[in-house]
């Protein structure tokens, strides 16, 4: 307690590279009181070429250090592939944690549809995993729903976040298995199912062969960290407890400049132990 101001705990954003800042983005906004720490499993990046065995002992690995070191209120896991993948073990090895997960959203997907063509853009990871599967059969069984796995998209996003260059075709081929014409309807929703993708929405749009609403879940995420996490009244933002961690030790030159600029500073990742 400072000057009779409690305290208060940081909520932790984890993602598997640095799409999770479109998360983070909203979070910051509807919970201005909190202090954030995200971490980037950069070592471990990117995700979709792992083997489900050991990506979720690597998870869960993380994630004891992790709260160990941080002892957060709640945590976001901004990766559709760790948490339907791991979710409910680190729900299970850390029960007194809040965990906010991230899905595919699939069930606004299907609640805005006209067409009833609905796509959802995700890594490979996500697209082959069951609780997928299971979202579809709940809330869209009545759409007709394309699983579109990218094995490149995180790592342009990544690639264009810093800065770098796209090319149009390379990216129009990722996106291109999204768009379905069937009966005289056509595809005109499309869920964004890697946090990642966000940050290319603009250049999905300039590319897409008609128009498409892209579904971003971080607003909705982040909702749900807001009325899962206490409001406290008459806290200010704690100085300097917005920071990055990222797995690897060794953030890039442009990565330590965009996390700057968007003021969290870069810690060491030297206390966490990943398998």
């Amino acid at each position: 307690m400072t000057n009779g101001t409690p305290e208060l705990k940081p909520i932790l954003v984890f993602d598997s590279g640095i799409g999770g800042l479109t998360v983070l983005r909203e979070a910051r906004l509807l919970m201005p009181e909190r202090g954030f720490i995200y971490v980037a499993d950069d070592a471990g990046f990117p995700y979709g070429g792992w083997e489900e065995g050991p990506l979720k002992a690597r998870i869960v690995a993380l994630f004891g250090d992790l709260l160990a070191r941080f002892d957060p209120e709640a945590v976001i896991v901004a990766c559709n592939t760790a948490f339907t993948l791991a979710g409910a073990d680190l729900r299970l090895a850390f029960p007194e944690m809040r965990f906010i997960g991230t899905v595919p959203a699939i069930k606004p997907a299907a609640e805005r549809t006209r067409s009833g063509l609905v796509s959802v853009l995700a890594t490979p990871g996500t697209v082959k995993r069951a609780y997928t599967r299971d979202l579809i059969q709940s809330f869209a069984s009545q759409c007709h729903v394309r699983l579109v796995g990218s094995e490149n998209l995180a790592r342009m996003a990544e690639a264009y976040i810093r800065g770098e260059s796209l090319d149009d075709a390379a990216v129009l081929a990722e996106i291109a298995p999204c768009f379905v014409e069937k009966d005289g309807a056509r595809t005109d929703i499309v869920v964004l199912a890697c946090t990642h993708y966000p940050f290319l929405a603009n250049v999905f749009r300039r590319l897409a062969p008609w128009p498409v609403d892209w579904l971003d879940p971080a607003e909705a995420i982040a909702r749900q960290a807001r009325r899962l996490v206490p409001l406290v009244d008459g806290v200010e933002h704690p100085e300097g407890l917005d920071l990055a961690v990222f797995t690897s030790g060794v953030p890039t030159f442009s990565t330590r400049r965009l996390m700057q600029g968007l003021g969290l500073s870069v810690q060491p990742a030297d206390a966490l132990h990943p398998v």
